[in-house]
């Protein structure tokens, strides 16, 4: 997904000492980064509230689909202040050929657009001729994303023959997929000529960052249910059902990202930054709630981590790097009775301090997996709602990097090893320390890494930051003293990058991984997760030979329906799973 960059970082209502958040030794090591799991901040969480407090509306305009796939769509959604928006889609029969998980592809089992106001039969025309071009198609104006996703193998085509038959499908299929389809990607802020979101209005309801994504996710999710409910219509007439709301809702959308995140963490250091900084800020707010003057925090920290204790009870995912379900839930169980016998103290009146969640979560950190701390954490975040939603407002950034040629060669450096000190303190020279580079594929337009010894060094392509800072210290060492950096720049232009970027992220704790991604053991695995999991809200997230991540969006998210009518639960996440439906 893109993140746009519009205006600049607004400041935080309330700032926290920089004493009360974790370090960034601890938060940047990649191990932690993966640790960081979904929550009321994840952008995925954070707009479906939004769509829920403004109470959007989903109309259904258009379905032309026949019973091989084939056919359109049309959908229009309004939001407050009298923005229209439309979600035409294209369907398609399902094919191998030409179908893959990477953006290779050249068949989907849906293409679809999000488009500002009601689109023109004209306009739709030209997505059908221009979207199934992809990389060599233009969309119209006024476009924002444009977006593709393909059938669950595991799911959709049995759970539309049990729909047919008059039943529901099968309970432990939908448990074990938990999606109908399969995001294979959402493009937008200017690729294929949509509008660049730095060009939104003020007042747009996807201004918001990832906004315009995460609604473009959504409705792949409605089309899905929309398709299978349809298509059970065509195959078993009168005898055919719908998927109840409690199957429908339940079902989320596929998601899989590899190693082209690595590229977003080098890209948006400063986003990266701010969320990371959010989280810890709302974390450290609630640690510091007062309890002995109101205690229903904590009633709700034990509520829902009952919740997500059933989550991942019921959770039987294959994991292979991370915890399993039931890891999780047996440490989370342990927190549990810890809540419990905290709330008897507090009834009791047998606590000694007034705000006890901070040396809580210290016990937590110390006995339990991280996994397990950060889902804890996680939950933290919905005790402070209103602190919280203001931090999200503040998600905004500007990327722009700019430099201070004024500064002096003298004060980049001890900038440099102030706040580089970690890249110092690697040995970057071991042979293992640069056994692998990052290139971009010829055939598949997608960034990977292979051994140096296979190669060829001028293919490289990631941002080696713990080198380039070394390389830095060592020519400003050189430098005469006092020189200005702009004179400095003069005589060495090819650090130009890397000078700007520690310049412009100065004063910033959390915008780089503390790690040597050419290292033999680096796992790209753990950046992606920290993106698709931690900012993005994606859950279940199983890793792919420690370079990708697979998981799910929307588990449990409230209907279209019952957005607009008001009935949808703002507690949708961590779902427990619907009951065995009867035929």
């Amino acid at each position: 997904m893109t993140v746009r960059q519009v205006g600049s970082i607004q400041s935080a209502p309330e700032p926290l000492d920089s004493c009360a958040l974790r370090s960034a030794t601890l938060m940047m090591q990649p191990e932690r980064l993966a640790a960081l799991q979904p929550s009321r901040i994840s952008a995925t969480r954070a707009f479906m509230r939004q769509l829920i407090e403004e109470r959007w509306s989903f109309k259904k305009v258009k379905f032309d689909i026949k019973a091989d796939g084939v056919g359109e769509a049309l959908y229009h959604i309004e939001a407050p202040g009298n923005w229209v928006f439309s979600i035409p889609v294209l369907s398609f029969k399902p094919t191998q050929k030409g179908r893959t998980l990477r953006i290779i592809g050249t068949a989907w089992d849906m293409m679809g657009a999000l488009v500002e106001g009601r689109i023109s039969e004209a306009d739709f025309e030209t997505l059908r001729q221009e979207a199934p071009k992809l990389y060599h198609g233009r969309a119209t104006p006024g476009t924002l994303t444009w977006f593709r996703a393909n059938r669950s193998g595991r799911f959709f085509d049995d759970s539309v023959a049990a729909l047919a038959k008059g039943s529901q499908p099968d309970a432990e299929k939908l448990w074990d997929a938990g999606y109908a389809m399969r995001n294979t990607g959402v493009n937008g802020n200017g690729m294929f000529g949509t509008r660049t979101f730095r060009a939104l209005e003020s007042d747009h309801p996807l201004r918001g960052s990832m906004a315009a994504e995460i609604l473009s996710a959504y409705m792949m999710r409605v089309f899905s249910i929309d398709l299978m409910n349809d298509l059970a219509r065509k195959a078993g007439g009168d005898t055919a059902v719908e998927l109840t709301p409690a199957m429908a809702r339940y079902l989320g959308v596929g998601n899989a990202s590899a190693m082209g995140l690595m590229h977003f963490t080098n890209n948006w250091p400063k986003l990266i930054n701010r969320w990371i900084l959010v989280r810890e800020k709302c974390i450290a707010r609630a640690k510091m709630l007062d309890l002995s003057a109101d205690p229903e925090p904590l009633d709700r920290l034990i509520r829902l981590t009952e919740r997500a204790i059933t989550y991942r009870k019921e959770d039987t995912t294959h994991y292979t790097r991370y915890p399993s379900g039931a890891k999780l839930a047996a440490e989370l169980s342990c927190v549990h009775a810890d809540l419990c016998r905290l709330r008897s103290q507090l009834k009791a009146g047998a606590l000694e301090v007034s705000a006890p969640f901070s040396g809580f979560c210290a016990s937590v950190e110390e006995r339990f997996h991280p996994h397990t701390t950060e889902t804890l954490l996680s939950l933290m975040i919905d005790l402070v709602p209103t602190y919280a939603d203001q931090q999200v407002r503040a998600l905004i950034v500007n990327e722009e990097a700019i430099g201070a040629p004024e500064m002096s060669t003298c004060e980049l450096q001890d900038l440099l090893r102030a706040e580089y000190a970690w890249a110092f303190e690697m040995d970057l020279d071991a042979p293992e320390a640069r056994h692998f580079i990052w290139y971009k594929s010829r055939n598949a337009e997608e960034p990977r890494r292979g051994p140096r010894t296979d190669i060829d060094e001028k293919h490289e392509l990631v941002l080696d930051v713990p080198r380039l800072v070394v390389e830095l210290d060592a020519a400003l060492g050189a430098a005469p003293p006092g020189q200005s950096v702009s004179r400095f720049l003069i005589d060495n232009p090819d650090l130009r990058q890397i000078v700007t970027r520690i310049q412009s992220l100065s004063g910033l704790p959390y915008h780089t991984p503390h790690a040597d991604i050419m290292h033999r053991d680096f796992i790209p695995a753990h950046i992606t997760k920290l993106l698709n999991s931690g900012l993005h809200g994606l859950d279940k997230t199983v890793d792919a030979m420690d370079r990708g991540i697979c998981g799910v969006l929307f588990q449990g998210a409230p209907l279209p329906e019952e957005i607009a009518n008001g009935t949808a639960d703002m507690d949708w996440a961590n779902p427990a799973r619907p009951g065995r439906a009867k035929s």
